[in-house]
């Protein structure tokens, strides 16, 4: 990312979500999360099981309002999912009756595009991220690192203002996973995408993030944010743990999450 001056396109204020607040036993999930998200910037969120990512991670895409606070999307604050964000989730969700041309082009169906329109959008990624050859195979017919392109491919198809990977790597075996990560951070920078990325995985989240937000356990709140500070030629997900940087952060936010490595 081409630093902090850059246009905010998402903003995080203060945002808490408590379930059965009227009862005897409310549960706060997250409480008081804050943080920006710029033009092109990936910032990854990472925490402890239970911490409260994946109902952030529902406020941003407006499928939950939060008991308090509130996300803003190019300065417009959010009620309500309303196409402003894309998602790629752990599991691909791809309908095993559609082609993955027909997978790719779903969303821009869903919002009235006409089919000839949508498969030139969808063909140019699929050529553009290798697929070509394979638009009217269907998913079963797929390995699954070729799922999780087409399913990030349907994401991009329509131009989202933010895009949310939620663990999208996590259920790959670790050589697919590190293929897929190197992938899908190379069209990132390409597109100049602006990302939220959940992740268990530390160094994923160094390896993909300009920024790390690390989350206390329930409720969760901002406990640190970190730079990553890595150059974007370093950052292929076989390089970047020989640097020094790397191994600095992932101790130190292991730390922060209470975990002790080096015992």
């Amino acid at each position: 990312m081409n630093g902090l001056e850059t246009e905010v396109v998402l903003r995080a204020r203060e945002v808490g979500m408590t379930f059965n607040p009227d009862t005897a036993n409310p549960v706060t999930a997250i409480d008081e999360i804050g943080f920006d998200l710029h033009r092109g910037e990936v910032v990854a969120i990472v925490g402890p099981s239970g911490c409260g990512k994946t109902t952030l991670f529902n406020i941003i895409a407006g499928l939950q309002e939060p008991s308090q606070g509130r996300i803003e999307v190019n300065g417009k604050q959010v009620h309500q999912a309303t196409g402003h964000v894309g998602y790629m989730l752990q599991k691909d969700l791809l309908l095993p009756w559609r082609t993955v041309m027909d997978n790719v082009i779903i969303g821009l169906q869903v919002r009235k595009m006409p089919r000839k329109e949508a498969e030139q959008i969808a063909g140019r990624l699929i050529e553009a991220y290798g697929l070509k050859g394979f638009e009217d195979s269907y998913p079963s017919a797929l390995s699954g690192g070729m799922r999780q392109r087409v399913a990030f491919m349907r994401t991009l198809a329509f131009n989202p203002d933010v895009i949310l990977l939620d663990e999208p790597f996590s259920a790959l075996d670790s050589q697919t996973r590190l293929i897929l990560q190197a992938d899908v951070l190379r069209i990132i920078r390409e597109r100049n995408c602006s990302v939220v990325l959940v992740t268990h995985d530390v160094g994923e989240a160094i390896t993909m993030a300009d920024r790390i937000v690390v989350i206390t356990s329930r409720p969760g709140r901002v406990k640190a944010v970190h730079n990553v500070d890595i150059a974007a030629e370093l950052r292929h997900p076989m390089k970047i743990r020989k640097q020094a940087r790397f191994i600095e952060l992932y101790e130190k936010i292991w730390g922060e999450l209470g975990v002790d490595i080096a015992a």
